[in-house]
């Protein structure tokens, strides 16, 4: 890695750069021998052999449907699918594993949880005298189901504001939570400001007027311990593409009690208890919430990310992707004209950066990048609300995970020299 004067030094703290063999992507050579400098994990995670192996095993051993099979590789896909939800259950430290139902993605299972309470009676029922909560910093998944909830029942949809540094404007807090409110739903990590949310104080504010809490943990979980009961939320939902896990597996983390008392929202085969044609009785949580064939081998895969993060350790992790993003905030802020979008600093945020160079469109930035092998996002990362509020068309974003390394923000920064001097 070339130090040059006057600049920070790589930090300490990181993680063994063996780890990187384990993802064979990372060894890919692309645009006239340039080696991938991958950085945007926030959107997917690369995949070990580890996770990839289970994979291959399973299709080419264990492939067969779940639950109804009485044959011997039926039960062995059996074993592995609710073995992976007893994975996720101990990873979170769920309080029994029938609270873990299995998704294709984190933004169904914020779906899930709309549908339900728009179906649900009371106590739980979204309906046109209550109010629903949420923030401008949120991902699409997190506002789109609710808007399609208010417009449906005629509830109002609240939010929080953001601050000129890219946190929660919690100012008004007792204004925005109220007595109508039914349910607040907020993201812990923001996937386009990095920013990490106040997690005690917006829940506290909820528990005082009966509120449910539902917490989108999509940026949290690959990166930090994640303990739903230390979060004291009504629900939590995740992706397993994020983890280093496979793509078309999320999860959603709900209370025994709710999942007991709420409707289901999507019907059909393994969700039912008894089926007549004038009725049907339904099957209990996490079943009753999983309608169909799931997602087996995504399942597995998930299992076993959640085995390799585990062996690792959530606290490393953590301490490696802070050092690296305390090192790239010192890096980026280097680079003339750059201007972070949201908080210049390490502390309280996740390994997600989003900028803007000068007045070069970031569709331009990430081009330029990508001929020199960096991997970068660039438009409004599903967080359209969020360039509204900072007057901006677009941000570029690097993201690091356990596996970036001081020498590929190096890269970044040097490839943005090169875009400063590409564009003039």
């Amino acid at each position: 890695m070339t130090q040059l004067p006057g600049l920070p030094t790589a930090p300490g703290r990181l993680l063994d750069e063996a780890i990187r063999k384990d993802f064979p992507i990372l060894d890919r050579v692309i645009h006239d021998g340039k080696k991938l400098v991958y950085l945007d994990s926030a959107a997917t995670s690369q995949k070990p052999r580890q996770v990839l192996d289970a994979l291959s095993e399973y299709y080419e051993q264990h492939n067969a449907n779940v639950h109804r099979g009485v044959y011997t590789i039926a039960e062995e896909a059996t074993a592995l699918y609710e073995g992976a939800r007893d994975k996720v259950a101990a990873f979170i430290n769920a309080p029994s594993r029938d609270e873990v139902i299995f998704t294709k993605n984190a933004s169904e299972s914020l779906n899930l949880v709309a549908n339900m309470l728009g179906w649900a009676d009371e106590p739980y029922r979204v309906d046109h005298e209550t109010e629903i909560v949420t923030t401008e910093m949120e991902h699409h998944s997190n506002i789109v189901p609710w808007q399609l909830l208010a417009q449906r029942t005629g509830a109002k949809l609240k939010w929080f504001g953001i601050t000129d540094d890219g946190r929660l404007d919690l100012s008004n807090i007792d204004e925005i939570i109220t007595e109508k409110t039914k349910i607040v739903s907020f993201v812990l990590v923001s996937n386009i400001l990095g920013t990490q949310n106040p997690v005690e104080t917006i829940v506290r504010r909820a528990q005082e007027v009966g509120a449910l809490v539902c917490i989108d943990a999509s940026q949290a979980a690959p990166h930090q311990v994640l303990d739903v009961q230390a979060l004291q939320a009504d629900f939590v939902a995740f992706t397993g593409h994020k983890m280093v896990g496979p793509t078309g597996i999320g999860v959603l983390w709900g209370r025994q009690e709710l999942l007991e008392d709420l409707p289901p929202f999507l019907g059909g085969g393994e969700m039912i208890e008894t089926v007549s044609m004038h009725s049907s009785t339904y099957a209990p949580a996490p079943h009753k919430f999983e309608a169909g064939t799931p997602p087996i081998a995504q399942a597995v895969g998930l299992g076993a990310a959640v085995d390799y993060l585990s062996a690792i350790g959530m606290e490393r992790i953590a301490a490696h992707e802070h050092a690296i993003t305390e090192y790239a905030v010192k890096r980026l802020l280097e680079v003339p004209d750059l201007r972070i979008i949201g908080p210049e600093t390490a502390e309280d945020r996740g390994a997600t950066i989003s900028f803007t160079l000068g007045d070069i469109h970031p569709h331009d930035v990430g081009q330029v990048l990508d001929e020199q092998g960096i991997a970068v996002r660039v438009g409004h990362h599903c967080a359209r609300p969020v360039c509204l509020r900072y007057g901006i068309p677009a941000t570029t974003r690097a993201s690091f995970y356990l596996y970036s390394t001081p020498a590929e923000v190096d890269a970044l920064v040097e490839g943005l020299e090169h875009v400063r001097n590409f564009f003039g």
